[in-house]
């Protein structure tokens, strides 16, 4: 075989492979190789290309826009094309971008730098300012009518100011706080974490069940979209300030360039900038802003030649794996940590990494020993991405999956439907510390004083072994511990009296029922007021429960039926705990004439009278709804001192802001 005909082959192969990477990708939300390795691969077949272009396949992912549709979706045809962006790497890339420009069109040029938010790209379309419809990219002809799922994200609006007949294209994203949480949850379930936040916001919008995707939080940054001219819209930077006057959430962190100099030094400065940012970013889009130039300049088969992305370098790191560590969750989730020589990753050293569960470990053949590499999902949770095989021993061996709890000896099983190992013992003593710390946590009991370092020497000197021990304790106990003296140890009791108080929704939350967050917590004790009725609640009385779906009423209904839960109710009971809900019951609620009622609320900034939980548990009970980000949907902002983004975003979309004072006298009214 000839030189050419290798060339020709490899370029042929990579497009197989590309396009089983994107399979993954698009449609089954599971990449199985970094952005960065897809991006290597992308770049060599282009290369290839470039000097065979006799031979390039119609089915390379070079001649297409986006990716295959999935099969579960009705399809969509978009009214025009959904473009994707021609990609840069580096400073020359951008030179030779803005040259380009300048050649075609003369240097009176203004171009707009904005965020390339790492998410799912969607058209949503309204027809007389009312919310119709909206569609995945797909292929960039076609898309997924994703319409129900994308109505729950709170920042799309669901009727506009004006009766505009518009279409509107951003990109959907999981901001890094639910992916983390969304992670959180799904590994103490046993189920397989997500890869990124991308990948977890296209997952989440491809739910068949819409109220699964509003539980997951996600949000969407608006950035173009198909319009007549009467909205006097001519350019991107017109795009970028007058969308928010219909509603639209656009990115605020756009600036307006004049050269590849201050182009430059907008993506050095988000780059310095972006691990702080709330949500993942993976580049920076650049275009020319005005509409009349960019029609000028045209487009290529898959992409405009008046818009580039440039793509961030791929923080990764590579370090030794020294050892795997097992830790056991309040579950009984058995869960693998890496823990490796330190290393400097995006601003911060890492020596502990997450493996999430056995089954990766397998997947990407990770032993002892072995040189890896080390990436930040969505910059916040380190992680392994693979392993470099020629740096491996001779005498490497796979490693072992464990077969017994690494704390009490137990047989450990792999459920039904699940991914990751769990120890069954109830009486595991990891299970019973990690029940404590979450049942004195903020959102549960709320028992301040009590953190890990006191529990844990609590349960050492065999004093506690589970929560209602908690209410048997004496001050003689505490000063027992170390660093405990008269002051601090009466603090705590007072805090454990004080818990007695607390609504029932808290106690639910406290016991630590699988899938049963705060939210679902207080949602079914709003319905049955009583721990009694909770206990004896049946599958279907669970359902009847707005937002509340099978898993959720069966793992109430299994946990209430074992002989340890109901022992434990018994003795929280005798010990004093309350047992009652002391908000408005759902229908209280619905029959309310409050000022709250039916208000959609966010706070900022620092209050003095009130804790921000106090506030939002006053609100909720008067019939009001608090979230946490300002949109079109925010009816009011309690805005403390030093309030930020939120009090200039409230005041940009004309929403109503109470200083402390207002509050206080709304809620006395």
């Amino acid at each position: 075989m000839t030189k050419d005909q290798e060339n020709i082959q490899r370029m042929h192969d990579l497009v197989d492979q590309l396009n089983h990477l994107a399979h993954q990708y698009y449609v089954l939300d599971q990449p199985s190789v970094s952005d960065a390795e897809y991006d290597r691969l992308y770049q060599e077949l282009l290369s290839l290309e470039q000097d065979y272009p006799d031979y390039i396949l119609s089915e390379s992912p070079s001649q297409r826009v986006g990716d295959q549709v999935s099969e579960t979706f009705a399809k969509v045809r978009h009214s025009q094309p959904m473009l994707s962006l021609a990609n840069a790497f580096n400073r020359e890339d951008i030179d030779r971008f803005v040259a380009n420009v300048y050649k075609e069109l003369g240097k009176q040029v203004e171009f707009v730098c904005e965020l390339k938010i790492d998410g799912l790209s969607v058209a949503i379309n309204y027809e007389k300012g009312r919310y119709v419809q909206a569609a995945t990219r797909g292929n960039g002809e076609i898309g997924e009518n994703i319409t129900a799922n994308v109505k729950t994200i709170e920042s799309v609006p669901k009727k506009l100011s004006e009766p505009l007949d518009i279409e509107v294209r951003g990109e959907i994203f999981m901001p890094k706080s639910s992916f983390l949480k969304l992670n959180q949850d799904r590994e103490a379930a046993g189920l397989a974490t997500f890869a990124n936040p991308r990948n977890s916001a296209a997952g989440t919008i491809r739910q068949l069940d819409p109220k699964v995707t509003a539980r997951r939080q996600l949000d969407v940054f608006l950035y173009s979209g198909v319009f007549s001219e009467d909205l006097g819209i001519h350019s991107q930077a017109d795009l970028f300030a007058k969308f928010p006057d219909y509603q639209f959430q656009v990115n605020p962190l756009h600036r307006t360039c004049h050269s590849a100099d201050e182009i430059w030094d907008y993506i050095i400065e988000m780059g310095d900038n972006r691990h702080d940012l709330p949500y993942d970013i993976d580049g920076i889009v650049v275009k020319v802003s005005d509409f009349d130039q960019q029609e000028q300049l045209g487009r290529t088969v898959k992409a405009p030649k008046w818009a580039i992305a440039y793509k961030f370098p791929a923080e990764e790191a590579k370090t030794q794996l020294k050892t795997i560590e097992w830790t056991v969750g309040r579950t009984g989730v058995v869960t693998p940590t890496a823990v490796m020589e330190p290393v400097l990753l995006a601003g911060s050293t890492v020596q502990r990494a997450s493996l999430h569960n056995m089954d990766l470990i397998r997947a990407k053949d990770i032993r002892i020993g072995d040189q890896v590499i080390i990436h930040k999902a969505g910059d916040i949770i380190p992680e392994v991405v693979s392993v470099d095989l020629d740096a491996r021993p001779d005498d490497s061996q796979a490693y072992p999956e464990p077969s017994q709890c690494p704390v009490c000896g137990s047989d450990l099983a792999h459920l039904e439907e699940e991914v990751a190992l769990r120890c069954l013992n109830l009486a595991c003593p990891a299970q019973a510390r990690e029940k404590l710390y979450h049942f004195v946590s903020r959102q549960a009991m709320d028992i301040t004083g009590l953190g890990p370092k006191i529990i844990d020497q609590l349960f050492d000197c065999d004093m506690i072994a589970d929560p209602a021990d908690l209410y048997q304790l004496s001050k003689a106990d505490l000063v027992q511990l170390d660093k405990i003296g008269d002051k601090a140890s009466e603090n705590i009791l007072s805090a454990i009296e004080n818990s007695k108080e607390n609504s029932l929704e808290k106690l639910l939350f406290a016991l630590g029922m699988r899938h049963v967050g705060a939210k679902a917590a207080k949602q079914i004790a709003s319905v049955f007021m009583r721990m009694e009725q909770v206990m004896v609640a049946s599958q279907e009385d669970l359902l009847a429960i707005d937002g509340i779906g099978v898993i959720i009423a069966d793992s109430v209904v299994e946990f209430f039926q074992t002989d340890e839960a109901q022992k434990l109710i018994q003795r929280l009971q005798e010990a004093g705990v309350n047992m009652t809900y002391l908000g408005p019951s759902q229908a209280t609620v619905a029959d309310s004439d409050s000022f709250w009622q039916g208000l959609t609320v966010v706070i900022t900034g620092r209050l003095d009278r009130f804790t921000r939980q106090e506030v939002k548990d006053k609100i909720e009970s008067l019939g009001g709804k608090v979230t946490g980000s300002v949109s079109s949907k925010t009816d009011l902002l309690i805005a403390g001192d030093d309030a930020g983004s939120k009090l200039a975003k409230a005041q940009k979309l004309g929403i109503e802001i109470y200083d402390e004072e207002e509050l206080v006298l709304h809620f006395s009214n």
